[in-house]
């Protein structure tokens, strides 16, 4: 499982979540993806963003204005016969 970082500092609503549902595509299920945001709505975008995609938020904090958000890559869904 690898951990991956995502700088999306100084960009508003909606571009982190655009950008972040971009890298999380291209990574492996279990995956970790690490958002730095500054965009306080990022937070509510963040947490429905992985409620409607059944990827998991595992930790989110806060530190001098700089989010950040830990975000691990859902399973692949199971092939349907």
């Amino acid at each position: 499982m690898s951990e991956t970082l995502l700088d999306v500092k100084g960009l508003s609503c909606p571009l982190p979540v655009l950008k972040a549902n971009r890298a999380l595509r291209g990574m492996q299920p279990g995956d970790r993806l690490r958002v730095i945001a500054t965009d306080r709505a990022s937070v509510a975008d963040f947490q429905a963003f992985c409620r409607e995609t059944g990827h998991a938020l595992i930790a989110f904090g806060e530190d001098g204005g700089v989010l950040s958000f830990v975000i691990r890559r859902r399973p692949e869904a199971p092939a349907t016969p």
